[in-house]
Protein backbone atom coordinates (compact mmCIF):
# COMPACT_ATOMS: atom_id res chain seq x y z
CA UNK A 1 0.00 0.00 0.00
CA UNK A 2 1.31 3.46 -0.91
CA UNK A 3 1.65 6.09 1.83
CA UNK A 4 -0.93 8.32 0.12
CA UNK A 5 -3.50 5.52 0.08
CA UNK A 6 -3.56 5.39 3.88
CA UNK A 7 -4.88 8.95 4.01
CA UNK A 8 -7.30 8.43 1.14
CA UNK A 9 -9.13 5.54 2.78
CA UNK A 10 -12.77 6.42 3.50
CA UNK A 11 -13.79 7.27 7.05
CA UNK A 12 -15.52 4.12 8.28
CA UNK A 13 -18.27 4.89 10.80
CA UNK A 14 -21.46 3.38 12.12
CA UNK A 15 -24.40 4.27 9.89
CA UNK A 16 -27.88 3.29 8.75
CA UNK A 17 -26.59 0.01 7.35
CA UNK A 18 -25.13 -0.92 10.74
CA UNK A 19 -28.44 -0.47 12.53
CA UNK A 20 -30.50 -1.94 9.67
CA UNK A 21 -28.39 -5.10 9.76
CA UNK A 22 -29.17 -5.54 13.45
CA UNK A 23 -32.90 -4.96 12.84
CA UNK A 24 -32.91 -7.56 10.07
CA UNK A 25 -30.97 -10.01 12.22
CA UNK A 26 -33.53 -9.62 15.00
CA UNK A 27 -36.31 -10.53 12.54
CA UNK A 28 -34.36 -13.46 11.09
CA UNK A 29 -32.40 -14.85 14.02
CA UNK A 30 -31.41 -18.21 12.59
CA UNK A 31 -28.35 -19.74 10.98
CA UNK A 32 -29.70 -19.95 7.42
CA UNK A 33 -30.33 -16.19 7.20
CA UNK A 34 -27.06 -15.39 8.97
CA UNK A 35 -25.05 -17.49 6.52
CA UNK A 36 -26.82 -15.99 3.50
CA UNK A 37 -25.99 -12.51 4.81
CA UNK A 38 -22.46 -13.19 5.98
CA UNK A 39 -21.06 -10.50 3.70
CA UNK A 40 -23.23 -7.92 5.46
CA UNK A 41 -22.11 -9.26 8.82
CA UNK A 42 -18.43 -8.99 7.90
CA UNK A 43 -18.90 -5.45 6.57
CA UNK A 44 -20.61 -4.23 9.74
CA UNK A 45 -18.20 -6.13 11.97
CA UNK A 46 -15.33 -4.27 10.34
CA UNK A 47 -17.05 -0.95 11.04
CA UNK A 48 -17.63 -1.81 14.68
CA UNK A 49 -14.03 -2.93 15.12
CA UNK A 50 -12.84 0.37 13.62
CA UNK A 51 -15.23 2.28 15.88
CA UNK A 52 -13.99 0.39 18.96
CA UNK A 53 -10.36 1.00 18.05
CA UNK A 54 -11.02 4.72 17.71
CA UNK A 55 -12.74 4.76 21.10
CA UNK A 56 -9.74 2.99 22.62
CA UNK A 57 -7.22 5.37 21.12
CA UNK A 58 -9.19 8.34 22.46
CA UNK A 59 -9.36 6.71 25.91
CA UNK A 60 -5.61 6.23 26.06
CA UNK A 61 -5.29 10.02 26.31
CA UNK A 62 -6.88 10.02 29.78
CA UNK A 63 -6.63 6.52 31.26
CA UNK A 64 -4.53 3.36 31.31
CA UNK A 65 -6.40 0.58 29.52
CA UNK A 66 -5.34 -3.06 29.66
CA UNK A 67 -7.45 -4.13 26.65
CA UNK A 68 -5.00 -4.34 23.78
CA UNK A 69 -7.18 -3.32 20.85
CA UNK A 70 -10.68 -2.39 19.78
CA UNK A 71 -10.92 -5.79 18.14
CA UNK A 72 -10.12 -7.50 21.45
CA UNK A 73 -12.77 -5.44 23.22
CA UNK A 74 -15.61 -6.69 21.03
CA UNK A 75 -17.82 -9.51 22.25
CA UNK A 76 -18.78 -12.37 19.94
CA UNK A 77 -22.16 -12.09 18.26
CA UNK A 78 -22.87 -15.75 18.98
CA UNK A 79 -25.05 -16.35 22.05
CA UNK A 80 -24.34 -19.02 24.65
CA UNK A 81 -27.70 -20.81 24.70
CA UNK A 82 -26.74 -23.76 26.89
CA UNK A 83 -28.55 -22.52 29.99
CA UNK A 84 -31.03 -20.15 28.38
CA UNK A 85 -34.68 -20.66 27.47
CA UNK A 86 -34.10 -18.29 24.57
CA UNK A 87 -32.43 -20.45 21.92
CA UNK A 88 -31.94 -17.79 19.24
CA UNK A 89 -28.29 -18.18 18.20
CA UNK A 90 -27.21 -14.55 17.69
CA UNK A 91 -27.12 -11.37 19.72
CA UNK A 92 -28.98 -8.49 18.12
CA UNK A 93 -26.55 -5.84 19.29
CA UNK A 94 -22.84 -5.08 19.15
CA UNK A 95 -21.23 -4.95 22.55
CA UNK A 96 -17.80 -4.81 24.09
CA UNK A 97 -15.74 -3.58 26.99
CA UNK A 98 -12.44 -2.12 28.12
CA UNK A 99 -10.55 -3.01 31.29
CA UNK A 100 -8.48 -0.52 33.25
CA UNK A 101 -4.84 -1.40 33.82
CA UNK A 102 -3.22 -2.46 37.13
CA UNK A 103 -4.83 -3.51 40.40
CA UNK A 104 -4.93 0.10 41.53
CA UNK A 105 -7.43 1.22 38.88
CA UNK A 106 -10.84 -0.39 39.19
CA UNK A 107 -14.01 -0.21 37.13
CA UNK A 108 -14.94 -1.55 33.71
CA UNK A 109 -16.22 0.26 30.61
CA UNK A 110 -18.93 -1.21 28.34
CA UNK A 111 -20.44 -0.06 25.01
CA UNK A 112 -23.68 -1.36 23.50
CA UNK A 113 -24.95 -0.62 19.98
CA UNK A 114 -28.56 -1.60 19.31
CA UNK A 115 -31.37 0.14 17.40
CA UNK A 116 -33.34 2.19 19.91
CA UNK A 117 -31.18 0.99 22.82
CA UNK A 118 -27.59 2.18 22.43
CA UNK A 119 -25.70 3.14 25.56
CA UNK A 120 -22.43 3.08 27.41
CA UNK A 121 -22.14 1.73 30.91
CA UNK A 122 -19.53 1.20 33.51
CA UNK A 123 -18.78 0.37 37.09
CA UNK A 124 -18.63 -2.68 39.29
CA UNK A 125 -20.92 -5.42 37.99
CA UNK A 126 -20.03 -8.32 40.28
CA UNK A 127 -17.74 -7.28 43.14
CA UNK A 128 -16.49 -10.17 45.25
CA UNK A 129 -18.02 -10.57 48.70
CA UNK A 130 -14.75 -9.32 50.20
CA UNK A 131 -14.66 -6.19 48.02
CA UNK A 132 -18.37 -5.52 48.57
CA UNK A 133 -17.98 -5.69 52.36
CA UNK A 134 -14.95 -3.41 52.18
CA UNK A 135 -16.82 -0.86 50.06
CA UNK A 136 -19.76 -0.87 52.45
CA UNK A 137 -17.51 -0.31 55.45
CA UNK A 138 -15.79 2.56 53.65
CA UNK A 139 -19.09 4.16 52.67
CA UNK A 140 -20.51 3.77 56.18
CA UNK A 141 -17.39 5.45 57.53
CA UNK A 142 -17.41 8.31 55.01
CA UNK A 143 -20.57 8.52 52.90
CA UNK A 144 -20.00 12.15 51.95
CA UNK A 145 -17.07 11.43 49.63
CA UNK A 146 -19.19 9.39 47.24
CA UNK A 147 -22.30 11.53 47.75
CA UNK A 148 -20.31 14.55 46.58
CA UNK A 149 -19.69 12.81 43.24
CA UNK A 150 -23.17 11.29 42.87
CA UNK A 151 -24.85 14.63 43.65
CA UNK A 152 -22.61 16.69 41.37
CA UNK A 153 -24.16 18.34 38.32
CA UNK A 154 -21.53 16.66 36.13
CA UNK A 155 -22.56 13.18 37.29
CA UNK A 156 -26.30 13.86 37.17
CA UNK A 157 -26.13 15.42 33.71
CA UNK A 158 -24.21 12.44 32.32
CA UNK A 159 -25.65 9.47 34.20
CA UNK A 160 -28.62 10.58 36.28
CA UNK A 161 -28.13 8.34 39.28
CA UNK A 162 -26.22 5.34 40.56
CA UNK A 163 -27.71 2.04 39.36
CA UNK A 164 -27.43 -1.62 40.26
CA UNK A 165 -29.08 -4.41 42.24
CA UNK A 166 -29.82 -3.69 45.89
CA UNK A 167 -30.83 -5.63 48.98
CA UNK A 168 -34.33 -4.80 50.22
CA UNK A 169 -33.55 -3.81 53.80
CA UNK A 170 -29.99 -3.76 55.13
CA UNK A 171 -27.00 -5.95 54.32
CA UNK A 172 -25.80 -8.34 57.01
CA UNK A 173 -23.78 -6.55 59.67
CA UNK A 174 -25.26 -3.10 58.98
CA UNK A 175 -28.21 -1.30 60.54
CA UNK A 176 -31.16 -0.17 58.47
CA UNK A 177 -30.92 3.04 60.49
CA UNK A 178 -27.41 3.76 59.20
CA UNK A 179 -27.32 7.27 57.64
CA UNK A 180 -25.63 5.73 54.58
CA UNK A 181 -28.13 2.87 54.19
CA UNK A 182 -29.17 4.11 50.72
CA UNK A 183 -25.58 3.46 49.59
CA UNK A 184 -25.04 0.30 51.63
CA UNK A 185 -27.97 -1.49 49.98
CA UNK A 186 -26.18 -1.61 46.62
CA UNK A 187 -24.73 -4.95 45.49
CA UNK A 188 -23.62 -3.45 42.18
CA UNK A 189 -22.39 0.07 41.44
CA UNK A 190 -23.22 1.00 37.86
CA UNK A 191 -23.64 4.05 35.66
CA UNK A 192 -25.27 4.34 32.24
CA UNK A 193 -25.52 6.94 29.48
CA UNK A 194 -27.97 6.53 26.58
CA UNK A 195 -27.55 7.53 22.94
CA UNK A 196 -30.11 7.96 20.19
CA UNK A 197 -29.81 6.23 16.81
CA UNK A 198 -29.06 9.65 15.30
CA UNK A 199 -26.11 10.09 17.67
CA UNK A 200 -24.79 6.62 16.85
CA UNK A 201 -24.65 7.54 13.16
CA UNK A 202 -22.68 10.79 13.59
CA UNK A 203 -19.02 10.81 12.47
CA UNK A 204 -17.86 11.88 15.94
CA UNK A 205 -19.69 9.15 17.85
CA UNK A 206 -16.53 7.30 18.89
CA UNK A 207 -15.26 10.51 20.49
CA UNK A 208 -18.61 11.00 22.27
CA UNK A 209 -18.34 7.49 23.67
CA UNK A 210 -14.77 8.09 24.85
CA UNK A 211 -15.87 11.36 26.45
CA UNK A 212 -18.69 9.52 28.22
CA UNK A 213 -16.15 7.06 29.59
CA UNK A 214 -13.97 9.96 30.70
CA UNK A 215 -16.91 11.37 32.65
CA UNK A 216 -16.99 8.13 34.67
CA UNK A 217 -13.46 8.64 36.00
CA UNK A 218 -14.23 10.68 39.16
CA UNK A 219 -16.57 7.88 40.28
CA UNK A 220 -14.15 5.13 39.22
CA UNK A 221 -11.17 6.79 40.86
CA UNK A 222 -12.96 7.27 44.18
CA UNK A 223 -14.14 3.66 44.17
CA UNK A 224 -10.58 2.58 43.33
CA UNK A 225 -9.27 4.55 46.29
CA UNK A 226 -11.84 2.94 48.60
CA UNK A 227 -10.88 -0.53 47.41
CA UNK A 228 -7.13 0.02 47.66
CA UNK A 229 -7.01 1.75 51.08
CA UNK A 230 -7.97 0.51 54.52
CA UNK A 231 -10.45 2.28 56.79
CA UNK A 232 -7.65 4.48 58.14
CA UNK A 233 -6.74 5.66 54.66
CA UNK A 234 -3.56 3.62 54.52
CA UNK A 235 -2.75 2.11 51.09
CA UNK A 236 -3.16 -1.66 50.96
CA UNK A 237 0.02 -3.29 49.56
CA UNK A 238 -0.56 -4.16 45.91
CA UNK A 239 0.42 -7.81 46.50
CA UNK A 240 -2.54 -8.07 48.92
CA UNK A 241 -5.05 -6.75 46.39
CA UNK A 242 -7.15 -9.26 44.41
Amino acid sequence: MYFSEIFERPNIMLDNKTLTYLKDLKKNNHKEWFDLNRDRYEEELDKVRTFAEDVLQNMRAFDEIETKSGRKSLQRIYRDVRFSKNKTPYKTHWGGGFKRATKLKRGGFYYHIEPGNSFIGGGFWGPSSKDLLHLRKQMASDPESIRKILNSNAFKNSFGELRGEQVKTAPKGFSKEDPAIDLLRFKQFLVKKDFTDAQVKTPGFSKEVAQGFREMLPFFNLMSDLLTHDLNGTPIPEEHLP
